[in-house]
C-alpha cells in the first residue's frame, strides 16, 4: 500500500538555500552562453572560411561537440584533463564542458545566420571605407544576432538545465548539487527534487519569456 508521508515543510524551510544554489547555476550558465557565444562566432566564420587549414579544427569541434553526449564533455574536462596534468575546480569543468557543448551548437546557428545575409552587405560596408573586418563587426554581426536571438535564448535554456550535470563532478552548489545534498541529509527525494524542478522550470520559463519580451521589442520594424 502507498504509505509515504510527504514532509513538504521541510522542503519549504530549505527554499532560500536552494534559491542560493539556483544564483550559482544562473551565474554558470551565463558564463558558458558568453565564453560559448564568443568561440561560436569563431567556429562559425572558419566553417565558412575557404581555407581547409581553419575548416577541419571547427568542424571536429561542432562534430565533437554536437554528437557526444554533454556529460562526457564534462567528464573529459573533469576527468580526462587530469591525465595530462590539468586539473580543474567542478566548477570550472562545468563551466568548460557547457561552454563547449554551446559553443558547438551555436556554432551551426550562427553558420546559418550568416548564409542569411547577402554578400552584398559586406561589398556594400566595403564601398563605404570599410576593412573587411569592420564591416564584419558593424555590418553584419549585428544581423546575424538578430537573425539567431530566438535560437540563443532556446540555448540558454538548455544551459541552465545542463548545469544539473555538474553533481557527476562533485558540484554541490549549485542548485542541483544544493538539493543532492539536502536529500541524503534527509531522504526526503521526492519533496526536494520536485522543488528543485519546480525552480528549474520557473527559471526557464522566465528566460524565455524575457527573450520574447526582448525580441518583440527590438524586432518588431
Amino acid at each position: 500500500m502507498f504509505n509515504y508521508t510527504f514532509q513538504w515543510r521541510q522542503a519549504f524551510r530549505a527554499l532560500p538555500e536552494m534559491l542560493d544554489g539556483a544564483l550559482v547555476t544562473l551565474q554558470i550558465a551565463v558564463l558558458s552562453m558568453l565564453i560559448g557565444m564568443t568561440f561560436a562566432v569563431i567556429l562559425a566564420v572558419a566553417r565558412n572560411s575557404a581555407s581547409r587549414w581553419l575548416r577541419a579544427p571547427a568542424t571536429a569541434w561542432v562534430e565533437v561537440a554536437r554528437n557526444t553526449p554533454a556529460l562526457f564533455q564534462i567528464y573529459m574536462a573533469h576527468f580526462g584533463l587530469g591525465s595530462f596534468g590539468i586539473y580543474l575546480s567542478p566548477f570550472a569543468a562545468l563551466l568548460a564542458g557547457i561552454a563547449f557543448n554551446n559553443a558547438g551548437y551555436l556554432s551551426e546557428t550562427f553558420r546559418g545566420a550568416l548564409r542569411a545575409i547577402p554578400d552584398t552587405q559586406i561589398r556594400a560596408g566595403r564601398s563605404l571605407g570599410m576593412g573587411q573586418a569592420q564591416a564584419f563587426r558593424l555590418i553584419v554581426m549585428p544581423q546575424m544576432l538578430r537573425i539567431s536571438f530566438l535560437p540563443t535564448m532556446n540555448q540558454t535554456v538548455w544551459a541552465i538545465l545542463m548545469t544539473s550535470l555538474g553533481v557527476t563532478v562533485g558540484m554541490n552548489t549549485d542548485l542541483a548539487g544544493v538539493t543532492q545534498d539536502l536529500n541524503a541529509r534527509s531522504f526526503r527525494t521526492f519533496e526536494f527534487f520536485a522543488l528543485a524542478a519546480v525552480i528549474y522550470y520557473v527559471i526557464a520559463k522566465a528566460v524565455m519569456l524575457a527573450s520574447r519580451l526582448a525580441a518583440w521589442r527590438m524586432f518588431r520594424y
